[in-house]
């Protein structure tokens, strides 16, 4: 199934204050997700920001928040499953979009229950394995191996930015290419 931008939308899951310092290799995804969500940005897609109980765990980090300025809507949730909040369901039934773009920690929690719900759903999930984490690599693996069974794509920034993109002859594509390198 090719991925079109303009049946997308983006979640960023749980990337917050107290959670991105204990995962494993924290760094890359940071680095990965702002690329990913820079990119979201150049082509259009709109973004919402999901944060788990902020008021324990911190808002979602500094990098993040600044590069999306107004552009996201922050929702506050308590259930793991991003799905099992009524506020997310009003934003998919508003937007109408069928395919969905996750990022996020953690993977073997909030992202696995979050797929397995919105795949029920109908909808299609796509993660970037490059912007997910866990504090252990065994549960993200393990975690990554489910998703996929239930039927979510499993893919990478660079090779996602490039499919949404579609030709070098978009005039997004110079903005696309200086992000992948």
């Amino acid at each position: 199934m090719r991925i079109k931008r303009e049946d997308c939308f983006c979640i960023t899951v749980d990337i917050q204050e107290k959670l991105l310092p204990v995962m494993h290799e924290p760094q890359v995804l940071l680095e990965q997700s702002t690329k990913l969500l820079k990119g979201m940005r150049v082509l259009g897609i709109p973004i919402a920001v999901i944060e788990q109980y902020p008021k324990g765990l911190g808002r979602t980090v500094e990098p993040i928040t600044t590069l999306l300025g107004d552009l996201q809507k922050y929702i506050e949730k308590q259930a793991f499953s991003i799905a099992a909040e009524p506020e997310i369901q009003e934003i998919l039934k508003e937007i109408q979009k069928k395919t969905l773009i996750l990022l996020g920690i953690e993977t073997h929690i909030c992202l696995l229950q979050s797929v397995l719900d919105l795949q029920k759903q109908g909808y299609q999930c796509v993660l970037p394995v490059d912007t997910l984490s866990s504090r252990k690599v065994l549960d993200r693996d393990v975690a990554l191996t489910r998703i996929q069974k239930a039927g979510a794509i499993l893919t990478t920034t660079e090779s996602l930015l490039l499919e949404l993109l579609e030709s070098s002859a978009k005039p997004e594509f110079k903005e696309i290419s200086k992000l992948v390198k």
